[in-house]
């Protein structure tokens, strides 16, 4: 329930980012979207969330800059085998905080675009991977969020990958943890002038 009001209150942002919205210079942008995704992994099924990031048109077909938000991982229960005996494990939803370095390819002034945001990701959530498993879930690890789109002045539509690197903390058994989803996404831009 926290995770839905942190969302609810991410789209309140949104709301209030595209109605203030002005005509500017689009050297310096404010972008601030959504996306959602499936699991590439066994401990969660979807994911869901809020991106925030500036950028800086460096030339009008490259951009550079810095991306945040928070993306929540929902659970997803399993039959886990932990020293042969069958458990159903009750994974914990759990958030992705990345603090990232982003660049932007643009070809065109309107069209495909690609780019990458990499750093770091801030795993937030309750301290234990399950419910009924008593095992730490790690804190953080190497981020990358990778994709490709579609852009045009206002609005970026975008298929992406995003990960959290967390190596074998957090692991149950053979369940690996996992923080990463495949899936689909927008972002408004916001022109901050020059």
């Amino acid at each position: 329930m926290k995770s839905l009001k942190q969302l609810i209150a991410g789209a309140g942002i949104l709301a209030g980012g595209l109605l203030s919205a002005q005509s500017a210079d689009m050297t310096n942008i404010l972008k601030v979207g959504l996306n959602g995704g499936v699991s590439t992994g066994g401990n969660t099924a979807a994911n869901l969330g809020v991106d925030l990031s500036y950028q800086n048109l460096i030339t009008p077909g490259f951009g550079l800059g810095i991306a945040t938000g928070y993306n929540n991982y929902f659970g997803k229960d399993r039959n886990v085998a932990i020293n042969g005996v069958n458990v159903d494990v009750k994974n914990n939803d759990f958030g992705v905080i990345p603090v990232a370095a982003l660049f932007r390819v643009y070809p065109r002034e309107m069209g495909f675009y690609f780019g990458a945001d990499v750093g770091y990701g801030f795993i937030v959530g309750d301290d234990r991977v399950a419910e009924n498993v008593d095992v730490a879930r790690p804190d953080g690890g190497f981020y990358i969020k990778p994709e490709i789109g579609y852009h045009n002045r206002d609005w970026n539509f975008f298929a992406q990958y995003n990960k959290t690197f967390t190596g074998d903390k957090g692991q149950i058994a053979d369940q690996d943890y996992n923080a990463g989803a495949i899936g689909v996404g927008f972002s408004y831009n916001i022109p901050l002038g020059k």
